[in-house]
């Protein structure tokens, strides 16, 4: 299940990326560190934040036709729906062989599409989202989660290791996006709990740096957490994990939910409180519920 770093092969040299945000730029930056080939494509043809020395090519596809090993790295089904499909889609260029990682957050029945359709173009492929935010891109220090065989896991695995700090084997495909909506879920739970005691505290008067300082320091809140606090108490949420994609991995699990008969009702409470959030803090980091609920302290009539 658990899979620890190993030696680094080259056999699968070059890599594209479909989708290059802010997650993907430093993925891309340290597998060239390492020595392989990296390109990219986006829609607006462009690297997110800063400028990258990656090339950008026209489409999914020339994509496809120029790589070893395809990084899916995109918002939704709907984007990862149309690199695939098209004239110039990922599917028209796919070759034998290849390898397909896709990094997205997805609907569990499109991670099954994905498979299917790989499967039936002679394509190896695993569904690998990641638990961590731009930092832990940065650092190559991300959970890469991983669903699908143990062979195709081991040709991933020099990529894996050097994009994460430790690769969890979930099972068949489709697992890791299954399995993702719940570690999703959990972060996006706890923390609408965290800002709800919060912003009790602060309706009773409690000191506000008392409050964020003191919270900081107990076993209570996660590490994960902590930094959220942390951006809550500077009032500025720079956007490690937006809450537009929070808010729609929320809607992605809740569907699921009700598919399999899960009473979920804690994590439907937190979902309605981050789709409120979501609109007026869509492209801010999801602690930016903590500013919502404070607002929400401040506006309450006395």
């Amino acid at each position: 299940m658990w899979a620890s770093k190993g030696g680094i092969s080259m056999s699968d040299k070059k890599i594209g990326f479909v989708g290059y945000g802010a997650m993907a730029v430093p993925m891309g930056e340290n597998l060239k560190k390492a020595g392989y080939d990296v390109v990219a494509f986006t829609p607006s043809g462009k690297a997110a934040g800063k400028p990258s020395n990656v090339p950008m090519l026209s489409s999914p596809r020339e994509v496809a036709e120029n790589v070893d090993v395809i990084i899916l790295c995109v918002p939704d089904d709907n984007a990862e729906n149309k690199t695939l499909n098209g004239e110039n889609g990922l599917l028209a260029g796919l070759r034998k062989g290849q390898l397909i990682l896709d990094t997205s957050t997805v609907s569990p029945p499109q991670a099954d599409h994905l498979a299917k359709i790989a499967h039936e173009h002679g394509v190896d492929v695993l569904d690998t989202p990641m638990s961590g935010s731009t930092p832990e891109s940065e650092r190559g220090e991300l959970i890469m989660l991983a669903g699908g065989t143990d062979a195709v896991l081991e040709r991933a695995r020099p990529i894996l290791d050097i994009v994460g700090r430790i690769t969890i084997h979930t099972g068949p495909a489709g697992s890791a996006a299954r399995f993702k909506l719940v570690v999703n879920g959990v972060m996006g739970a706890t923390l609408n709990i965290v800002a709800e005691g919060l912003a009790y505290g602060l309706s009773e008067g409690l000191d506000r740096d008392m409050l964020f300082n003191a919270l900081q320091e107990l076993a209570v809140i996660s590490p994960h957490h902590k930094r959220k606090l942390k951006m809550a108490h500077n009032k500025s949420f720079p956007s490690q994990f937006p809450t537009r994609l929070m808010n729609k991995d929320m809607g992605l699990l809740l569907d699921a939910g009700r598919k399999t008969g899960v009473d979920m009702s804690g994590m439907a409470v937190a979902a309605q409180k981050l789709a409120r959030s979501n609109l007026s803090h869509r492209d801010e980091d999801y602690s930016a519920l903590f500013a919502q609920m404070e607002a929400d302290v401040a506006n309450a009539p006395s």
